[in-house]
Protein backbone atom coordinates (compact mmCIF):
# COMPACT_ATOMS: atom_id res chain seq x y z
CA UNK A 1 0.00 0.00 0.00
CA UNK A 2 1.38 3.11 -1.02
CA UNK A 3 0.88 6.99 -0.19
CA UNK A 4 -2.93 6.73 -0.98
CA UNK A 5 -3.73 4.86 2.75
CA UNK A 6 -6.22 6.62 4.67
CA UNK A 7 -3.18 7.30 6.90
CA UNK A 8 -1.27 8.86 4.30
CA UNK A 9 -1.42 11.96 6.03
CA UNK A 10 -0.53 11.54 9.65
CA UNK A 11 2.66 12.92 10.85
CA UNK A 12 5.78 10.51 10.96
CA UNK A 13 8.56 10.43 13.67
CA UNK A 14 12.26 10.11 13.17
CA UNK A 15 11.69 5.94 14.07
CA UNK A 16 9.80 6.33 10.91
CA UNK A 17 12.54 7.66 8.92
CA UNK A 18 15.03 5.64 10.78
CA UNK A 19 13.12 2.72 9.03
CA UNK A 20 12.99 4.16 5.62
CA UNK A 21 16.52 4.93 5.96
CA UNK A 22 17.54 1.29 6.68
CA UNK A 23 14.84 -0.16 3.96
CA UNK A 24 16.96 2.35 1.43
CA UNK A 25 20.16 1.01 2.70
CA UNK A 26 19.53 -2.97 2.22
CA UNK A 27 18.07 -2.21 -1.45
CA UNK A 28 21.39 -0.67 -2.02
CA UNK A 29 23.42 -3.53 -0.93
CA UNK A 30 20.76 -5.83 -3.14
CA UNK A 31 21.62 -3.80 -5.95
CA UNK A 32 17.98 -2.69 -6.45
CA UNK A 33 19.24 0.82 -6.59
CA UNK A 34 21.66 3.04 -7.56
CA UNK A 35 23.78 5.29 -4.43
CA UNK A 36 22.87 8.09 -6.41
CA UNK A 37 19.45 7.24 -6.08
CA UNK A 38 19.99 6.32 -2.18
CA UNK A 39 21.46 10.00 -1.46
CA UNK A 40 18.22 11.55 -3.03
CA UNK A 41 15.82 9.03 -1.49
CA UNK A 42 17.55 9.70 2.12
CA UNK A 43 17.78 13.92 1.46
CA UNK A 44 13.65 13.15 0.70
CA UNK A 45 13.59 10.64 4.04
CA UNK A 46 14.48 12.84 6.60
CA UNK A 47 12.60 16.07 4.66
CA UNK A 48 9.46 14.06 4.72
CA UNK A 49 6.79 15.15 7.24
CA UNK A 50 3.92 12.44 6.66
CA UNK A 51 3.75 8.70 5.90
CA UNK A 52 2.21 9.30 2.83
CA UNK A 53 5.38 10.99 1.77
CA UNK A 54 7.66 8.23 3.37
CA UNK A 55 5.29 5.66 1.52
CA UNK A 56 6.23 7.35 -2.02
CA UNK A 57 9.98 6.76 -1.30
CA UNK A 58 9.43 3.01 -1.32
CA UNK A 59 6.87 2.48 -3.14
CA UNK A 60 8.86 0.73 -5.85
CA UNK A 61 11.06 -1.23 -3.11
CA UNK A 62 9.55 -5.36 -2.05
CA UNK A 63 7.77 -5.05 1.24
CA UNK A 64 7.46 -1.83 1.37
CA UNK A 65 3.78 -1.98 2.88
CA UNK A 66 2.05 0.57 4.98
CA UNK A 67 4.28 2.96 7.67
CA UNK A 68 1.39 3.13 9.50
CA UNK A 69 1.01 -0.16 10.51
CA UNK A 70 4.55 -1.11 10.72
CA UNK A 71 5.50 -1.41 14.49
CA UNK A 72 8.99 -0.90 16.04
CA UNK A 73 11.83 -3.59 15.82
CA UNK A 74 13.26 -4.10 19.26
CA UNK A 75 16.53 -1.59 18.86
CA UNK A 76 13.56 0.87 18.02
CA UNK A 77 12.55 0.51 21.49
CA UNK A 78 15.54 -0.24 24.28
CA UNK A 79 19.14 -0.23 24.14
CA UNK A 80 19.48 2.97 21.90
CA UNK A 81 21.28 6.06 22.04
CA UNK A 82 20.11 8.26 19.46
CA UNK A 83 22.13 11.37 18.80
CA UNK A 84 20.17 12.79 16.16
CA UNK A 85 20.69 16.88 14.87
CA UNK A 86 19.10 18.75 11.88
CA UNK A 87 21.08 21.82 13.30
CA UNK A 88 23.69 22.92 16.16
CA UNK A 89 25.58 20.17 18.16
CA UNK A 90 25.53 17.27 20.54
CA UNK A 91 28.06 14.88 22.75
CA UNK A 92 28.42 12.17 24.47
CA UNK A 93 31.11 12.95 26.67
CA UNK A 94 32.03 12.00 30.36
CA UNK A 95 31.35 9.15 32.36
CA UNK A 96 28.57 7.14 30.29
CA UNK A 97 27.29 3.56 29.86
CA UNK A 98 27.42 2.58 26.36
CA UNK A 99 24.31 0.59 25.05
CA UNK A 100 24.49 -2.33 22.59
CA UNK A 101 23.46 0.06 19.63
CA UNK A 102 24.17 3.87 18.85
CA UNK A 103 22.52 5.99 16.11
CA UNK A 104 24.37 9.17 14.88
CA UNK A 105 23.03 11.27 12.51
CA UNK A 106 23.58 15.11 11.72
CA UNK A 107 21.51 16.61 8.67
CA UNK A 108 24.33 20.00 9.63
CA UNK A 109 26.21 20.57 12.60
CA UNK A 110 28.18 18.38 15.03
CA UNK A 111 27.36 14.87 16.86
CA UNK A 112 30.29 13.94 19.37
CA UNK A 113 31.24 10.58 20.80
CA UNK A 114 33.62 10.23 23.36
CA UNK A 115 34.33 6.81 24.91
CA UNK A 116 37.66 7.32 26.65
CA UNK A 117 35.50 7.89 30.13
CA UNK A 118 32.33 5.57 28.86
CA UNK A 119 31.70 2.00 30.54
CA UNK A 120 31.87 -0.20 27.92
CA UNK A 121 30.49 -4.31 28.26
CA UNK A 122 29.95 -4.90 24.75
CA UNK A 123 33.34 -6.73 22.59
CA UNK A 124 31.72 -4.66 19.72
CA UNK A 125 29.64 -1.18 19.51
CA UNK A 126 27.61 -0.63 16.88
CA UNK A 127 27.01 2.67 15.32
CA UNK A 128 25.08 3.53 12.80
CA UNK A 129 25.40 7.18 10.92
CA UNK A 130 24.53 9.23 8.84
CA UNK A 131 26.26 12.31 8.20
CA UNK A 132 24.62 15.52 5.86
CA UNK A 133 26.20 18.36 5.47
CA UNK A 134 27.90 17.85 9.23
CA UNK A 135 30.19 15.81 11.16
CA UNK A 136 30.02 13.17 13.28
CA UNK A 137 33.21 12.93 15.21
CA UNK A 138 34.23 9.75 17.42
CA UNK A 139 36.79 9.35 20.08
CA UNK A 140 37.98 6.38 21.14
CA UNK A 141 40.83 4.30 23.72
CA UNK A 142 44.36 3.91 22.27
CA UNK A 143 43.95 0.31 21.63
CA UNK A 144 40.12 0.18 20.47
CA UNK A 145 39.62 -0.91 16.82
CA UNK A 146 37.21 1.47 14.89
CA UNK A 147 35.64 -0.27 11.40
CA UNK A 148 34.60 1.82 8.74
CA UNK A 149 34.15 -0.46 5.30
CA UNK A 150 30.55 -0.78 6.21
CA UNK A 151 30.10 3.06 5.48
CA UNK A 152 29.20 4.65 1.95
CA UNK A 153 30.34 7.43 1.28
CA UNK A 154 29.59 10.24 -1.88
CA UNK A 155 32.11 12.17 -3.57
CA UNK A 156 32.50 14.79 -1.01
CA UNK A 157 31.45 12.63 1.87
CA UNK A 158 34.62 11.18 4.00
CA UNK A 159 35.83 8.63 6.84
CA UNK A 160 38.64 9.70 8.33
CA UNK A 161 40.23 6.69 10.47
CA UNK A 162 44.08 6.67 11.54
CA UNK A 163 44.89 4.26 14.33
CA UNK A 164 48.33 5.40 15.83
CA UNK A 165 48.70 1.78 15.91
CA UNK A 166 47.89 -2.08 15.81
CA UNK A 167 44.34 -2.67 18.15
CA UNK A 168 45.25 -4.17 21.68
CA UNK A 169 44.59 -8.08 21.62
CA UNK A 170 41.16 -7.55 23.46
CA UNK A 171 40.26 -4.67 21.72
CA UNK A 172 36.92 -3.17 21.35
CA UNK A 173 35.54 -3.14 18.22
CA UNK A 174 33.31 0.02 16.58
CA UNK A 175 31.56 -1.13 13.65
CA UNK A 176 30.30 1.97 11.98
CA UNK A 177 27.55 1.62 9.33
CA UNK A 178 25.60 3.86 6.98
CA UNK A 179 26.43 6.73 4.69
CA UNK A 180 27.93 9.98 4.93
CA UNK A 181 26.67 12.53 1.84
CA UNK A 182 28.92 15.63 1.97
CA UNK A 183 29.99 16.03 5.75
CA UNK A 184 32.89 14.09 7.78
CA UNK A 185 33.41 11.46 9.77
CA UNK A 186 36.51 12.04 11.76
CA UNK A 187 37.71 9.08 14.15
CA UNK A 188 40.37 10.06 17.00
CA UNK A 189 42.30 8.06 19.54
CA UNK A 190 42.89 9.95 22.82
CA UNK A 191 45.07 7.54 26.05
CA UNK A 192 42.13 7.07 28.38
CA UNK A 193 40.71 9.29 31.00
CA UNK A 194 39.47 8.79 34.29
Amino acid sequence: MGAMTKDAGIRAGDGDRDRVAEMLRTAVSEGRISFEELDDRLGRTYAAQTYGELDAIVADLPQAGNLAERRPNAHDAVGVLRLHTRGGRLKKIGHWVVPPLISARCTWGRVKLDFTQAQCHHREVPIEVDCGLGDIVIVVPVGWSVRSDEVTTSAMGKVHNRPPGPPAPDAVVVRLYGHVRIGDIWVRYRHRRG
